[in-house]
């Protein structure tokens, strides 16, 4: 699959990105987090956050680095705003 789907899919459907990369490639996502609580977790509360920081592993400097640190943040923001976006939504007086 192309690189640009992948991307597409996991900003449109990021939970249903991050059960395909579970089941497609268990390492990817078992090895940053040692384990699969966390993973669960972040599958229920932040799954932008958890494949975001499972990639920024695997960046030349870890998630340590500027670049992982960036795709953290943005993914943090993401989930973030999908939870804000909401509510406001919610708030609006219907016409």
């Amino acid at each position: 699959m192309p690189c640009c789907l992948v991307i597409a899919l996991a900003l449109l459907f990021p939970r249903v990105a991050l059960a395909a990369t579970w089941i497609l490639d268990p390492p990817f996502i078992l090895t940053p987090y040692n384990g699969w609580l966390l993973p669960v977790i972040g599958f229920l509360l932040l799954p932008m956050t958890t494949l975001a920081y499972a990639w920024a592993v695997t960046f030349e400097g870890g998630a340590g680095s500027l670049s992982g640190i960036i795709v953290i943040a943005a993914a943090v923001l993401y989930d973030f705003a999908s939870y804000g976006g909401g509510e406001a939504g919610r708030r609006q007086p219907a016409s």
